[in-house]
């Protein structure tokens, strides 16, 4: 396969099948994503190529760097796959914040007042 931008945009509609949107917008580039079956007779080459890849945890933007396709194409092929079940997401957790600590002010003071205590 050659470069994504050495793609022509008729090959890039056909493995789309014409869509330009659709993809799940919580599919970001480092979303995991994980294979729940192997590839089966008939499947469209691409969805195959993403089961054998994602056997172990593959962030969406590392699939697409191994099919050498662009992120938009890929996420919605991943969308395909999430929706007949042969694919997971994994959406990483969010990084605590002083918005959305780690562990809240109660559970702190708690912990605090234990260890006082010990």
């Amino acid at each position: 396969m050659s470069s994504h931008r050495g793609e022509s945009p008729d090959r890039l509609y056909v493995i789309t099948s014409g869509r330009s949107s659709g993809a799940d917008d919580s599919l970001d580039a480092v979303t995991l994503i994980v294979a729940e079956c192997l590839p089966t007779q008939g499947m469209q080459s691409e969805h195959a190529e993403i089961l054998r890849l994602c056997v172990s945890p593959m962030a969406v933007v590392e699939v697409a760097a191994h099919l050498r396709l662009p992120v938009t194409v890929v996420r919605i092929l991943l969308t395909d796959l999430i929706d007949t079940g042969r694919v997971t997401a994994r959406h990483p957790a969010p990084a605590p914040s002083p918005a959305h600590p780690l562990a809240s002010p109660d559970v702190l003071e708690k912990v605090l007042v234990a260890l006082h205590n010990l």
